[in-house]
């Protein structure tokens, strides 16, 4: 179906109005100013960049990692976490906070883990196998072979409790509860049957058998990990300060909504972050999760960089305006061995540099089960298997440090298009069983008003909406609709918002009296639909009581003054537009057309709010004196991106200063801008070491330092002269180089830990 060009329509609006009114107290904001933030205390705002000599109490950086202490893979984060919560693991948490200096947290599983003592009745007499995630065809689903998924019933709730109450016995003041979730095609146990029961207050049905038992399934789903983290939370939080009168943070580690609903899983995402036991998330997205594959242009590819860019974003957007906390995840490896350190330096550099462009958070887990990194071979299992080159495990290192300096208060995109926003709900994950291949799927792959099996099977209709806009340069934020209700003004840092019911529902009538306020305002909404989801017809509150709307997009028009169903076309609505377009989102995708189309009604829409559209084929932000860049492939040009001026390339091990630098099409780059360097020298401006102090007296500077063991350090410093020696614990340096145009000084050496550092 071709894009027929748009024709404004004004329909009466008047009467709309009335209901928009009712909106004042949940958006009161004038059009287009963002929302207020909480002000982060850890958020340093002083003129002095770079500073690499930081608190450990900021906690910016952080990792995890199973059984002892290890100085070979100790990072000299802020701090650790320490996973497991078995006596084994409680353990080794003195040895871990003796010797690595970090803060000490403890991380665990909630939906598995090493359960048995509960699974086979040790913990209250019962054994629990029966909550064990079942299929439809009554296969248990295994997070490895001893270890399955667990519905979270109340049993399972009393037994983590009771477990990690030991572990706020051993001191810790920050707990991690890793990865809450069920998978969609999950709803056949016994466990799971009783706790229909108990919610619907009817008997169980096959969530497979229609629509509308899917959607409950899952959306029951939500709510059972939401009770365990809230209950559980809310207890341990009480526990800590009437035992000990210490204050317990807890946060959530959790893929994005947007990897949960592309892998099949359900878990509470939005919804956790009005809980008050929940101090923040670690938003774990990392090459396992970004590679999954999509479509653009009708080429079904891995694509990280993109992906990771809308995942980290989404993340970044669930946590806005709620004063907590996101910690972004990198992993320098991935689970899947079976990939080369090419391959895993490529897609890492990928995924750090699209986290680094959300400049609205600044803390990290820089790398999960670093032992793997630093000590693991790969491909595994293949005779061509090494381990980590030397060169790339001292610019690992040197990343992980330079993280703690990401919180510049100065952060912008260099004249890209911004307040372009794709609208994303929790209800996204619950359409992702089935029936939904068999009731959604287009029996004619070519149909434009329903997606295919293989557009189903890679989340097509939302990367129809992000991808062909990321694609040209144009930095998509990803807003969950869930959070427009719950937040005053959310959407207002959005001029332009494209959203579908195809793929998800609205949770509420109420965002729809947000979305025309927004509207009313200025706003320009894109609805994209052709209304034939099947889902439409699952049982919700546009389909219930004195409602009796077909679908909820029915009422989103409504409440625009649209009427029921408008054609395709452009309407007019307060100082906003609104712009249906009654195909399938996953449309846009299938061909350069297609997608070419969607641009120019996105074109429009940001010139309507007074924007100017630009595309391009690269990302470059910067933040304080980094740049950060991304060349795109399958874009509108196959040029470079040229930098003028002069850079450090902090990916390069040599840190060797350049007169300007180029980016090819596919390639990333961590750039430190040499001319908007504040710091007063001496001044340290990358290392791969922790610098623990710096003094300069009587001609001599002398750097104390701890570093990952076996990781040969580098390092770059700015000095007022050229130095005449330099001596790591007191032996003479030969590797080091000195650059008289940038005054810098870079030396190297193999390190077991600490040392000192004199300069002359």
């Amino acid at each position: 179906m071709p894009f027929s060009p748009f024709k404004a329509k004004r329909r009466r609006w008047k009467r709309a109005l009335s209901f928009v009114s009712l909106t004042a107290v949940l958006s009161s904001t004038p059009f287009p100013s963002a929302l207020a933030q909480v002000p982060d205390a850890n958020l340093e705002t002083s003129n002095v960049a770079p500073n690499l000599i930081t608190d450990r109490n900021l906690e910016r950086t952080t990792y995890q990692q199973a059984g002892g202490y290890d100085a070979r893979f100790d990072l000299k984060t802020d701090a650790v976490m320490v996973y497991g919560v078995s006596d084994e693991a409680i353990a080794t948490l003195e040895k871990w906070r003796a010797e690595s200096g970090s803060k000490v947290a403890v991380m665990t599983g909630v939906a598995w883990g090493s359960y048995n003592d509960y699974l086979d009745g040790k913990f209250d007499g019962l054994k629990h196998w029966d909550d064990a995630q079942v299929r439809a065809d009554g296969e248990r689903i295994m997070h490895d072979p001893a270890t399955p998924y667990l519905v979270p019933s109340i049993a399972f709730c009393d037994y983590l409790e009771t477990r990690l109450k030991k572990v706020v016995d051993a001191g810790v003041e920050t707990l991690f509860l890793e990865e809450p979730e069920l998978w969609a095609f999950a709803g056949f146990s016994d466990s799971f049957k009783r706790e229909w029961q108990m919610y619907y207050n009817e008997s169980w049905k096959r969530p497979d058998s229609s629509c509308d038992a899917q959607y409950r399934s899952a959306k029951m789903m939500q709510y059972l990990y939401r009770r365990l983290l809230d209950r559980v939370c809310a207890s341990l939080k009480e526990y800590s300060l009437r035992t000990y009168n210490r204050p317990l943070k807890v946060y959530i580690a959790t893929h994005s909504l947007l990897s949960y609903s592309q892998i099949r899983m359900v878990s509470p995402e939005s919804a956790l972050l009005d809980l008050p036991g929940i101090d923040g998330i670690i938003a774990q997205v990392w090459t396992g999760t970004s590679r999954h594959s999509n479509i653009y242009n009708g080429v079904q590819a891995e694509r990280t960089f993109e992906s990771a860019f809308l995942e980290y974003n989404v993340t970044q957007e669930m946590v806005r305006g709620t004063g907590k906390r996101v910690y972004y995840l990198n992993d320098p490896v991935e689970d899947n061995p079976r990939y080369d350190w090419n391959d895993y330096k490529t897609n890492y550099l990928s995924t750090l540099v699209a986290s680094l462009m959300q400049s609205e958070t600044h803390y990290y887990e820089v790398a999960p089960w670093p032992s793997r990194v630093f000590l693991g071979s790969f491909p595994a299992g293949s005779p061509d298997a090494t381990t980590i080159p030397k060169d790339y495990a001292s610019t690992l290192t040197l990343t992980f440090q330079q993280l703690r300096d990401i919180a510049q208060a100065d952060a912008a995109y260099d004249g890209a298009t911004e307040g372009v926003g794709v609208l994303l709900a929790d209800s996204a994950m619950f359409q992702r069983a089935e029936p939904t291949v068999r009731e959604c799927a287009a029996p004619d792959a070519s149909d434009p008003t329903r997606p295919s099996k293989l557009e189903i099977a890679t989340f097509g209709d939302f990367f129809g909406l992000a991808t062909p806009l990321i694609k040209r340069g144009i930095p998509v934020g990803v807003p969950v609709l869930d959070h427009a209700l719950r937040y005053p003004g959310y959407l207002d840092k959005y001029k332009v918002l494209s959203l579908s019911y195809e793929y998800q529902k609205p949770s509420s009538p109420g965002l729809h009296a947000v979305l025309a306020d927004w509207v009313n305002r200025g706003g320009v909404l894109i609805y994209v639909g052709a209304e034939t989801d099947a889902y439409h017809a699952a049982k919700d509150w546009w389909n219930t009581g004195s409602l009796s709307y077909a679908s909820p997009g029915e009422h989103l028009f409504e409440s625009l003054g649209l009427g029921k169903r408008p054609e395709s076309g452009k309407y007019r609505f307060g100082k906003g537009w609104v712009y249906v377009d009654r195909v399938r989102p996953a449309y846009y995708n299938r061909s350069q057309e297609n997608a070419d189309a969607y641009r120019s009604l996105v074109a429009e829409a940001v010139a309507a709010t007074g924007g100017q559209y630009v595309e391009r084929n690269y990302f470059m932000k910067r933040r304080g004196p980094y740049v950060l860049a991304a060349t795109l492939t399958e874009s509108i040009s196959k040029e470079p991106l040229k930098l003028a001026g002069r850079f450090v390339n902090l990916f390069d091990p040599k840190l060797q200063p350049l007169d300007g630098v180029e980016v090819a099409p596919g390639e990333r780059a961590w750039l430190l801008d040499l001319d908007k360097v504040t710091a007063p020298t001496p001044a340290v401006l990358a290392s791969s070491c922790r610098v623990e102090s710096l003094k300069s007296e009587k001609s001599v500077i002398t750097l104390e330092t701890t570093a990952t063991s076996g990781v040969d350090a580098i390092s770059l410093l700015k000095l007022d002269a050229a130095p005449t020696s330099v001596a790591v614990d007191g032996a003479p340096l030969d590797d080091w180089r000195w650059d008289a145009v940038s005054q810098t000084l870079f030396f190297a050496f193999p390190t077991t830990g600490k040392a000192t550092i004199e300069i002359r």
